[in-house]
């Protein structure tokens, strides 16, 4: 699979809750970066990171939280997808950008340019 087509294949995932299959699709060297000043703010070192210290808290810091897919495209060698999604939560009404690059068809980089203001705003917090 290209790595535009794991990326689609991980929000399928995401919005269905079914973490084993996210793991599946992370490399074993796998980081995902979520730039701002928020309680999800971080570096995650791992598909366990990534799921249990992230994935796990959104739904208490962003209650009702969904992505929906607007955009996607992959770099002509198949390695690397940029996707713009409308992010929806109590309070918080977005359009994020997410960078994803795989390697041995697995995802080993996630960096997510999401509006992390309005992220920090929606959890009435900033850290």
């Amino acid at each position: 699979m290209t790595a535009q087509e794991i990326a689609l294949k991980s929000y399928e995932l995401f919005k269905n809750g079914d973490m084993a299959g996210i793991k599946a699709l992370c490399h074993d060297d796998y980081t995902m970066t979520l730039n701002g000043m928020h309680v999800l703010s971080g570096t995650y070192h791992g598909a366990d990171s990534f799921i249990q210290d992230m994935l796990a808290n959104i739904p208490a810091a962003l209650p009702n939280f969904s992505l929906e897919v607007i955009d996607s495209f992959g770099s002509e060698d198949g390695s690397k997808a940029f996707t713009i999604l409308d992010a929806k939560a109590d309070g918080l009404k977005a359009v994020f950008g997410h960078y994803m690059r795989c390697e041995d068809d697995k995802l080993i980089e996630f960096i997510a340019f999401d509006d992390s203001q309005k992220m920090a705003h929606a959890m009435q917090a900033v850290v």
